[in-house]
């Protein structure tokens, strides 16, 4: 019986993934690996390494292309939730692409996994593909992201492995979507899948994919996400096999290895141009699952000496039951997330190599580092993004103390995910279920320069993007009222924060006249997206069903709200976790937060401030009680009052008696 990764109560530190030299090991011996080939190694000029450098950058584009183009999901084909690899022999990844940048600190765990618990029983053979939906193994930070890999065979030794991995609709558990607000542990939730090898000799087995499939509400969907994910390894296999016949097999390799290498040197070396020191992050889960009133703590202390660092996270809470936990894997990514886009843009994203810069102590138990069988079904945005929040907060900290003529980090970007599930009888009276992905355009964090993007994205998944308008309506009984940017949703500071936005929508065209909705959004006891050097944090999330509104007399009467106060009903505020139903006359509202802000709100140009309430960025109330700027409708900025208004907003911060008065 294998021993699947559950974590014991003793503390470790840097729980790093085997060494390639133990992983080899502990295979079977019936697995032959690619030998190393020093001299290759030695000998590839500088401009073969570019050009097969290129070539395998490349490759995973073409992987994310295959990706997209076969997916019918529009989770991956608008919103671009999956990730592709390309990884040595051992599962180090070698390049990654441009998508869940929080999938591919996962991958290696679960292909290093699978070469010592597979490659005896059942095998590891040219042809094969190995499923994985298991967090505790790797492969995904929740079950609903199931990663597909595949190992490539030049000349019956195992050569490189491929994966791509994708946020999957439903694979089962007691709410739709997979997401169970109600959830205590794993069992209230789709069960993992350690790997399984799902193909062989190039096929797939009927027997295994349908075992697969039975458990989804929507089998003919996660279907057609397994061939997308076949097809993309297999274009990447071939594309990879030319490669090496071009070349020659050693050559590829060798170019491998100096990528990781590569990478690892230059962080290094941008790690010693930055200040030696120690910086602190915090972040918080509200509501551990519906009915809860808890609020969860992580967090971090980073460590930063000579060329690496060391992210420790003792003090965390303890693992809850309910479904905001996150495993190792999910903590891991947490940090890779943020060590790609603020340490790495001008770096290769050769995560093998750059891991190895960094050092992680954790305890097992607890809500980012939880033991099996915790609930983990919120797992990628619950703990696993409040680890990305509290990470970025001490990177970002470190990079403000660096002297600079440019700078080029940001604060903390959108705080929290709000999911929001609906699931139902669509307008083709067909059973659909999906996840809207409107609050992926979330602001980004303030520059110590400039402002942050507004509605510009998230940081975990670098080429994200949302559903048009008009494709969400097209494939769902849905009808928008609005979506845009809202005003005050950055963190104020001298530069401001990306805005966030907000969607409001009802049932449309469905014979049922009600859509079912699982709603599950952190940040609303607390803001997520803290300002840096003296910036305010971003908004907090927020949403409201609207229930039995006038909505449809409004329409009938050719009359669009454009606000939720226009709309008469019972106005009833969504917990951070709600299941429930949306019925004909009622009216969703969610809102979601920007980004945080930098330096001192009182310092920010007022003329910056009237652009901002000119352009819908800022309430006049806040420019006023936030930002201490008297607008009036003759000269826009009266610059006499505001010099006296911010005086004022200083003396109250310092508790002067009587200075509001």
């Amino acid at each position: 019986m294998t021993a699947f990764p559950v974590a014991g109560s003793e503390k470790f530190a840097n729980k790093l993934l085997a060494r390639d030299d133990e992983l080899l090991a502990k295979i079977s011996p019936a697995l032959k690996v690619h030998g190393r080939n020093a001299a290759a190694t030695d000998s590839v000029d500088p401009l073969t390494y570019e050009v097969v450098r290129h070539r395998l950058w490349a490759i995973t584009e073409e992987m994310g292309d295959a990706v997209k183009r076969m997916s019918g999901s529009v989770v991956v084909t608008d919103a671009n939730d999956f990730g592709v690899a390309v990884m040595d022999e051992f599962g180090n990844s070698v390049q990654v692409g441009l998508y869940n940048t929080a999938l591919c600190a996962s991958m290696d765990m679960a292909i290093k996994w699978t070469m010592e618990h597979r490659s005896g029983n059942p095998g590891i053979r040219a042809g094969d593909m190995f499923i994985c939906n298991d967090p505790w193994v790797g492969g995904g930070i929740h079950q609903n992201d199931v990663s597909l890999f595949a190992p490539l065979f030049i000349e019956d030794e195992l050569f490189a492995w491929t994966c791509a991995v994708a946020h999957q609709v439903d694979l089962g558990g007691v709410s739709p979507g997979s997401w169970s607000v109600h959830s205590e542990d794993v069992f209230w939730e789709s069960l993992p899948i350690p790997p399984l090898k799902i193909v062989a000799d190039g096929r797939i087995l009927a027997d295994v994919e349908d075992a697969y499939l039975r458990r989804s509400r929507m089998p003919a969907l996660v279907a057609l996400d397994l061939r997308a994910k076949v097809g993309a390894n297999n274009v990447a296999q071939q594309q990879l096999t030319r490669l090496a016949e071009k070349y020659g097999a050693g050559v590829v390799k060798a170019v491998m290895r100096q990528m990781m290498d590569d990478a690892e040197f230059r962080l290094r070396a941008r790690l010693r141009e930055l200040p030696d020191g120690t910086w602190t992050g915090l972040a918080y889960q509200d509501q551990a699952r519906q009915g809860d009133r808890g609020l969860y703590k992580i967090t971090v202390e980073m460590t930063k000496r000579d060329d690496s660092l060391t992210f420790d996270f003792t003090g965390t809470d303890p693992q809850v039951d309910g479904l905001i936990n996150c495993t190792y894997a999910g903590l891991r990514g947490g940090i890779v997330t943020v060590i790609l886009t603020q340490l790495c843009g001008k770096i290769p994203w050769s995560t093998g190599g750059l891991m190895r810069c960094i050092r992680i102590i954790s305890e097992p138990g607890t809500i980012n580092n939880c033991t099996f069988p915790a609930g983990i079904s919120k797992a990628s945005v619950a703990s696993g993004w409040a680890t990305t929040n509290a990470v970025h907060e001490c990177v970002a900290s470190m990079l403000d103390a660096e002297e600079t003529d440019d700078p080029s980090f940001t604060s903390v970007c959108k705080g929290s995910f709000g999911l929001s599930l609906l699931a139902g009888v669509d307008q083709y009276d067909r059973p659909f279920v999906t996840m809207l992905s409107d609050v992926m355009a979330g602001g980004f964090g303030a520059r110590p320069d400039r402002d942050g993007v507004d509605t510009g994205g998230e940081v975990p998944i670098a080429a994200g993007r949302i559903a048009d308008v008009e494709m969400n309506e097209f494939s769902y009984p849905v009808l928008y009222l609005w979506r845009r940017e809202e005003p005050d949703t950055g963190g104020p500071g001298r530069f401001r924060g990306g805005v966030g936005g907000s969607s409001c929508m009802i049932p449309h065209d469905t014979t049922i006249k009600s859509i079912h909705l699982v709603s599950s959004a952190s940040g609303k006891a607390v803001p997520q997206a803290v300002g840096i050097s003296g910036g305010y944090p971003a908004s907090a999330a927020h949403e409201v069903i609207v229930r039995g509104s006038n909505i449809r007399e409004l329409m009938a009467s050719r009359s669009m709200p454009s606000t939720l106060r226009a709309i008469l009903g019972a106005h009833e505020v969504v917990p951070p976790a709600l299941e429930t139903d949306l019925d004909w006359d009622d009216v969703y509202f969610y809102e979601w937060s920007g980004g945080g802000g930098y330096g001192d709100p009182l310092r920010r140009q007022p003329s910056l401030v009237l652009s901002d309430v000119n352009n819908g960025k800022v309430s006049s109330r806040a420019a006023n009680e936030v930002y201490g700027v008297v607008l009036t409708t003759e000269t826009g900025v009266n610059d006499t009052e505001t010099e006296r208004r911010r005086d004022t907003l200083r003396k109250d911060r310092a508790g002067v008696a009587g200075a509001s008065s």
